[in-house]
C-alpha cells in the first residue's frame, strides 16, 4: 500500500525518441502537482546513455537500474512506484514496463504486451478490426521494400497520410496531395521509423477520448473535439496553439454515447492501464479509430489536463488517483 508521506514516487521522463522534450514538460507537471499534495517524488530522467535522478536543475544523481535506487546525501533511496511520463520508447512501447516488472516495481501505465501493441499503429489498427471498429484504409511499408506509388494511391486514394508506424506527437506524419509528394513523404517518414503506415483521409469531426480507471471502474473524461487550423492535428497544432480544442465537445449526445462505449471497450479488451487517450474521426455518424495513446501528453497544452479541468478534477488529485489505482491492482 502506498503511504503518501513515506512512499517514493519516481516520475519517468525523457526517453529515446523525438518526443523527449514533450515528455520532460509532462513530467514537470506531474512532479509539481504530486509535490503539492505531499508526495515524496523525484524526476527519473532517462536517455539512451544514462538513467539519472534530477534532484535539481544543476544536480543529477545516477540511478541504479538494478533496484531503482540512488544515494542522496549518503542516504540510500529506493523508488517504490513509477509514474510513467515517457512518450515514445522506452516508456510507451513496453520496454520500461518490462524492466519494472522484473524488479517488482509497480507503475502507472500499460504492461509490456498492451504497450507494444498500441505503440505499433499497424498492429493496433489490425487488432481492433476483430471488435468491428472502423478504421481508415491503409497500406504498410517497410524500409528497403519496393515502392509502388500507383498501387498505394489505388488503395488509399488522395489526399492520404503517410505516418511513421511507431511515433507520436505527429512526428513523421505527412499529408499528401499528389503522387510527386507521396515519395517525398515516404522518404521523410523513414527518418522517424523504418516502418510506415499510409492511410486514406477520413473526412469528418475529430474527437479525443481520455479514459482511466478509478476504484477498479473504467471512466471516460469529457470528450474533446479538435479543430485544427492546419491540414491536420500536427505538432504545430498540438503544441503551438494552431488548433481549437473544445472540451466538452459540442457533438450530438448519441455520438458521445457511441464513442465513449468504444473507448471503454478498447481500454478493457486491450487490457490498458493508467490514463489513455483514443482518437477518432466521425464519418457519416460512425466513429473511426485513428490511434490509441497509452502515455498521453500531460503538459499545459495537452488534452488530458483540459479534460480533467472540464470534469472538475484537480490535476494533483487525478495523478494521485492513478497512483492509488496501481496499489489497488497490486493488492
Amino acid at each position: 500500500m502506498l503511504i503518501k508521506d513515506k512512499s517514493i514516487v519516481g516520475v519517468a521522463c525523457g526517453g529515446y525518441g523525438s518526443e523527449r522534450e514533450i515528455s520532460l514538460k509532462s513530467a514537470i507537471v506531474v512532479y509539481e502537482n504530486l509535490k503539492k499534495r505531499g508526495w515524496n517524488v523525484f524526476l527519473l530522467n532517462i536517455n539512451m546513455n544514462n538513467w539519472f535522478v534530477e534532484v535539481s536543475k544543476t544536480k543529477k544523481i545516477p540511478l541504479n537500474t538494478d533496484d531503482f535506487s540512488f544515494k542522496l546525501n549518503k542516504t540510500l533511496i529506493k523508488i517504490d512506484i513509477v509514474f510513467n511520463a515517457i512518450h515514445g520508447p522506452p516508456g510507451e512501447d513496453g520496454q520500461l514496463a518490462n524492466k519494472l516488472k522484473l524488479k517488482n516495481i509497480p507503475h502507472t501505465s500499460c504492461d509490456l504486451y498492451s504497450a507494444a501493441l498500441t505503440y505499433d499503429k499497424r498492429g493496433c489498427l489490425s487488432n481492433v478490426k476483430k471488435f468491428k471498429i472502423p478504421t481508415a484504409k491503409s497500406v504498410h511499408l517497410n524500409q528497403g521494400e519496393p515502392i509502388n506509388l500507383n498501387q498505394i494511391i489505388s488503395k488509399v486514394g488522395l489526399p492520404c497520410f503517410v505516418k511513421a508506424n511507431r511515433a507520436g506527437s505527429s512526428f513523421g506524419v505527412y499529408k499528401i496531395f499528389n503522387k510527386k509528394d507521396l515519395i517525398k513523404g515516404i522518404k521523410k517518414a523513414y527518418d522517424e521509423d523504418s516502418q510506415l503506415i499510409i492511410e486514406s483521409e477520413l473526412k469528418g469531426r475529430e474527437v479525443s477520448v481520455g479514459v482511466y480507471k478509478k476504484n477498479n471502474k473504467v471512466i471516460c473524461l469529457p470528450i474533446t473535439e479538435i479543430i485544427s487550423e492546419n491540414e491536420f492535428f500536427d505538432y504545430e497544432a498540438k503544441y503551438m496553439g494552431k488548433a481549437k480544442e473544445i472540451t466538452p465537445a459540442e457533438i450530438p449526445v448519441d455520438w458521445k454515447v457511441k464513442v465513449n462505449k468504444i473507448a471503454k471497450s478498447l481500454y478493457e479488451n486491450l487490457n490498458l492501464k493508467g490514463v489513455c487517450r483514443s482518437e477518432f474521426i466521425f464519418v457519416e455518424n460512425k466513429p473511426h479509430l485513428l490511434e490509441i495513446n497509452t502515455v498521453p501528453g500531460l503538459t499545459e497544452e495537452s488534452i488530458i489536463p483540459k479534460q480533467c479541468k472540464a470534469a472538475g478534477i484537480k490535476l494533483g488529485v487525478f495523478f494521485e488517483d492513478l497512483l492509488n489505482e496501481v496499489t489497488l491492482k497490486n493488492s
